[in-house]
């Protein structure tokens, strides 16, 4: 399959890159920003674009047969707000219907926990644990506010084109190590109690992104993405009941499982993020 990576010089988009050659996949990164020399490529080849200029998109993704766009301004905090709202819907705009147009019918896009609001909001508001992909949206800020909508139109897309499949992939603090995050508990608090303690390994994000390619739904669909235990050894249900006293639970919380339900990507894709004590046995 030739698969068109939008943000393919980004964190995400390297390692999708490099996990769909190691499947035999032909890859065009798409960017604004060229990928250093270290992250560079051999056969990969790059091409710069505007993602909110509808023809520079439709020209880049041209002899693609999927799409995997990651590219996006990934928080509220370093850019003007209608910056990173119009840059993150329009550009999902574009992709979408420059797929359509082109007869591209597999496309999957990256949404964000925060699409609910969450860590971005001065206080998130939760209806229910574990959350589901069904959760309502509670978002206040211009970035979870705009992965919400590429959601939306992923839905308009799904509706109108049947033929086409989209995955909407609800990833949560991408890092490639759990290190990368297990090092900044100490210090976060309830930074980390309003995105309840929640993570996602790198290549298992990549891993979600390809499967997601091969689905055999057709239309729409969200999927949290999310490892299934938190990054802390508290119990989960001391978390709840220390943070989150009010916030019903669908099921009981065993050891250190995570507040998000992600069985839907495991029926769907056949997508299943290991749990800490089994990250060290891939």
């Amino acid at each position: 399959m030739h698969i068109a990576v939008t943000g393919g010089s980004g964190l995400i988009g390297r390692a999708v890159i490099d996990l769909a050659r190691a499947q035999g996949h032909a890859v065009t990164s798409i960017d604004q920003v060229p990928p250093t020399a270290e992250h560079a490529r051999a056969n990969v080849p790059f091409v710069q674009t505007n993602m909110t200029n509808y023809d520079d998109v439709e020209r880049a993704l041209r002899r693609s047969e999927a799409v995997i766009h990651l590219a996006a301004i990934p928080s509220p905090n370093d850019h003007p707000d209608y910056e990173v709202h119009h840059n993150n819907v329009v550009s999902s705009y574009n992709v979408l219907s420059a797929a359509q147009r082109l007869g591209i019918h597999r496309v999957c896009q990256a949404s964000s926990v925060n699409a609910i609001g969450a860590a971005f909001n001065r206080w998130p508001h939760y209806d229910y644990f574990p959350i589901d992909e069904e959760h309502p949206t509670y978002n206040e800020d211009p970035y979870s506010l705009s992965k919400w909508i590429c959601e939306q139109q992923g839905d308009c897309f799904g509706r109108r084109y049947e033929q086409m499949t989209i995955a909407s992939l609800r990833f949560h603090w991408v890092v490639a190590h759990l290190d990368d995050v297990t090092m900044y508990v100490p210090y976060m608090g309830e930074v980390l109690a309003k995105q309840l303690w929640g993570y996602t390994l790198l290549h298992d994000a990549a891993r979600a992104c390809l499967l997601a390619l091969t689905a055999t739904y057709s239309g729409h669909e969200t999927f949290l993405i999310i490892a299934p235990d938190t990054m802390v050894d508290t119990p989960s249900a001391e978390l709840a009941r220390q943070h989150w006293p009010d916030v019903p639970l669908v099921k009981g919380l065993r050891g250190v499982e995570g507040f998000y339900d992600c069985s839907k990507a495991q029926r769907f894709l056949g997508w299943k993020h290991p749990a800490r004590k089994c990250q060290g046995m891939r």
